[in-house]
């Protein structure tokens, strides 16, 4: 059977019938190679969907791998490095433009209408699966940015959950009252100082953005000091943690502070819901991230994330097959459920809706809701997009630990960000 599922090397293996088609899978096997981020919730939904292709197609063996969001990327850019990147790669909507102009993917349009039937995806839905034209990724599930909270901490606290539409100041009072309630052992909410999507959300409220469509930077020195010390002073109130506990969050579900019990919220995205709930045992809740002062969304609905193909494989039939049977067909994309995000075919959608469980019909609720609160999808992030992300990590830290000023933090992020976008160009 399929081997370790703890998103380490793992073989998704259909059993039985593979040794029913013993002589036919001898005679023109295909092998090709799968490659994810995510938690173990996943890592299980993906295989499982591996197992059934394969069982409906003897001839075809997936060989699987699946790491945290934050190991994936160097991952990836060793493979690509080595020209021995997978054959079907889980994509992300920020670092599409940087690999497709690299040359990394593999423009998929020639297989539109006949491997690859996501037609009825909507134009939207496409358009941002495309680089300069060229369509070189696959829709997984739309999403939104999501704040997932232990609802059982703030009803110790006596306060009001977080809502869609929660302002920021009510946000760092509530949090700080969960904390006050936990004798300061148990903290409000991470410090998502560091969260680029938090820091892109919050912008957007600003009627600023994260990059402009030439590539730049679309904010200000100010802005960004202004967002750290936004949570200087969430750590001044103790609504999230110090940076010693702060830097035991490594991102992901399985080692986020809310898992670990450590705080009462985490800044992700909706599609992530499920896969906490799955490790967590508090009933949890889902929310908007918080809202500022002025008229302008902060939330867009994206790809969750996409599947892409490798240039230089030797298997992109078989690999867009797949991949079309985990967004088109109806039991491949009920195996996924909303897991990676909510279907963008209506049909699919559907399908997936009819066997939903309470968690992920809350996701489905969640988008539907959201939708109507939505700003236009900002454009792909340039090349050095994923450095500057590394970048604001460390200044948030610089501050966090007491190693500078949220001012000096600034300036130093700006002056690096632009650099490594010069180096891009």
């Amino acid at each position: 059977m399929v081997g370790n599922v703890s998103r380490r090397t793992f073989m998704a293996a259909a059993g039985a019938s593979m040794l029913a088609h013993k002589a036919a899978w001898a005679q023109e096997s295909t092998r090709f190679r799968i490659f994810w981020w995510g938690s173990k919730e996943r890592a299980d939904r993906t295989l499982k969907a591996a197992a059934l292709y394969q069982q409906r197609n003897p001839h075809i063996r997936i060989d699987g791998e699946s790491l945290s969001f934050t190991d994936y990327w160097p991952r990836l850019a060793t493979q690509v490095a080595g020209r021995n990147a997978p054959d079907l790669i889980q994509m992300d909507y920020r670092y599409l433009a940087e690999y497709a102009r690299r040359g990394v993917l593999l423009p998929l349009d020639e297989f539109m209408g006949e491997d690859l039937q996501i037609g009825d995806f909507g134009q939207a839905s496409l358009d941002s699966c495309k680089v300069d034209g060229k369509l070189y990724a696959i829709n997984l599930g739309n999403n939104s940015h999501a704040l997932i909270y232990n609802k059982a901490a703030f009803q110790k606290a006596g306060v009001d959950e977080p809502v869609i539409g929660t302002s920021w100041d009510k946000f760092t009072a509530i949090c700080a009252e969960v904390t006050k309630a936990h004798d300061g052992s148990y903290f409000g909410t991470v410090d998502a100082g560091a969260d680029e999507a938090a820091f892109e959300n919050w912008l957007r409220q600003r009627g600023k953005a994260l990059y402009t469509e030439d590539g730049k930077l679309g904010f200000e020195e100010a802005d960004i000091g202004d967002w750290l010390s936004l949570w200087v002073k969430m750590r001044e109130v103790k609504a999230c943690p110090p940076a010693d506990i702060q830097a035991l969050d490594k991102s992901g579900p399985d080692t986020s502070l809310l898992t670990q019990g450590r705080a009462g919220c985490a800044f992700n995205h909706s599609n992530q819901f499920v896969g906490f709930q799955a490790i967590n045992k508090n009933t949890l809740g889902i929310a908007t991230y918080p809202q500022g002062a002025g008229p302008h969304p902060g939330q867009y609905l994206k790809p969750s994330m996409m599947w892409s193909i490798y240039a230089r494989t030797k298997v992109a039939p078989e690999a867009v097959k797949f991949a079309n049977f985990t967004v088109k067909d109806p039991e491949g994309a009920r195996i996924l459920g909303v897991e990676r995000g909510v279907p963008a075919s209506p049909s699919t959608r559907q399908a997936v809706s009819d066997q939903l469980d309470e968690m992920s019909k809350k996701v489905v609720d969640f988008i539907a809701e959201v939708s109507q609160r939505v700003g236009p999808i900002p454009p792909a992030p340039p090349q050095g997009a994923g450095e500057i992300q590394v970048l604001l990590r460390r200044v948030n830290e610089q501050v966090g630990f007491g190693r500078s000023a949220a001012s000096a933090a600034a300036k130093q992020y700006i002056t690096e960000a632009n650099s490594i976008l010069a180096r891009g160009r």
